[in-house]
């Protein structure tokens, strides 16, 4: 029996992500390039920041971003323990992401009304979180398994979670996979500011070019991510 999206994504990340199909992974060096990246994203209309959840001064600037980027959804990457989810609640908020598969910290965030998203790589994984009632699912890495990947694991598996493609996207490749209807989202990380400076004008140009482009694939990108489809365990 399929199970309202609400119950299985208490974050509503899903929702927002129909808006806006675009994630940036930072893993912050320290306090100030946190906030400059931060700002950046924000003043090109960039939604969803996930913040990788491992330095110690990380929970402590939330407050700021928050104040500073009001329009940015922000979350929590590579979450690996009880402990760490626990300061994700009490920064308040309201998704994070963990690299494999924990059902502990599953059960934990829903208390908690966190939407955790598990990463993927195989069709048992996939099926793994499906029946686990996780609504979304982070393809990891995504360029080794290539753009044809998810789309064929439709009629096996089908209803599948909606699916965020990470690893290796740079501003270009994402662009094409969500024209390419291959994943419902996209996550750039370590390729999303490239080598450029977070000043330089080029690349502020460049983020905003990528943004208004998915804004251009709005509707079909919405498709599959307002479906609401996942089977419940």
């Amino acid at each position: 029996m399929a199970a309202p999206l609400d119950d299985l994504d208490p974050g509503g990340l899903g929702t927002s992500l129909a808006h806006q199909p675009l994630l940036a992974v930072l893993r912050p060096r320290d306090p100030q390039h946190t906030i400059t990246a931060v700002d950046l994203l924000h003043s090109v209309g960039w939604h969803h920041v996930e913040l990788a959840w491992t330095a110690p001064w990380l929970p402590t600037l939330i407050p700021m971003l928050r104040q500073r980027c009001p329009h940015v959804h922000l979350g929590a990457a590579s979450i690996t323990t009880d402990h760490q989810l626990a300061q994700v609640a009490e920064a308040g908020l309201s998704y994070a992401m963990m690299p494999i598969w924990q059902k502990e910290l599953l059960c934990q965030a829903r208390e908690a009304g966190i939407t955790l998203v598990p990463g993927v790589f195989t069709p048992t994984e996939v099926h793994r979180a499906r029946c686990g009632g996780c609504a979304l699912v982070k393809l990891f890495p995504a360029t080794v398994l290539g753009p044809h990947y998810w789309p064929q694991l439709r009629s096996p598996l089908s209803p599948l979670p909606l699916c965020i493609a990470a690893g290796g996207l740079g501003p270009e490749t994402a662009l094409q996979w969500l024209q390419a209807g291959a994943a419902d989202a996209v996550a750039l990380g370590q390729q999303l500011f490239g080598h450029l400076p977070l000043s330089d004008p080029a690349l502020r140009q460049r983020l905003k070019d990528l943004v208004r482009a998915v804004q251009d694939l709005r509707p079909s990108a919405q498709q599959g991510l307002i479906r609401g489809d996942v089977s419940a365990a």
